[in-house]
């Protein structure tokens, strides 16, 4: 199980810091990735790690603002989205995939990799 906290209201140029957290394994190893889904749109990988968190990628509208993190201590994934725009409007979502999954970039910000969803935070970014 996956859960997401650190959404909210935010202005433009602000920041906020996403956590996911699981509950029933541990993340170690695992390719875990951040989506996120705006009305009308298609759910679109934003940064992942890949399986055995050798790597960390990032989609090319957040590079240089969001950056990835993860505490294996706290069991939990981070991402701090600076210089946030209206465009990152969107719910957030976590998810992650076993580490014999082979989930490595660019398929570590595909959908179809991963079995474990959280419920999703809702950013939204407006003055």
């Amino acid at each position: 199980q996956l859960v997401e906290s650190g959404g909210g209201l935010v202005q433009p140029g602000g920041s906020l810091r996403l956590s996911c957290t699981a509950s029933r394994f541990t993340l170690d190893y695992y390719a875990v990735g951040w989506f996120r889904q705006a009305p009308g749109k298609e759910r679109e990988g934003v940064s992942c790690f890949s399986s055995s968190s050798l790597t960390r990628h990032y989609a090319d509208s957040v590079k240089g603002r969001f950056t990835l993190s993860r505490d294996n201590a706290k069991n939990t994934v981070y991402l701090q989205m600076n210089n946030l725009k209206p465009d990152d409007t969107a719910i957030y979502y976590c998810a992650a995939a076993p580490p014999y999954s082979g989930t490595y970039y660019p398929n570590c910000l595909r959908r179809y990799k991963y079995d474990h969803w959280g419920q999703g935070t809702q950013v939204t970014v407006s003055a």
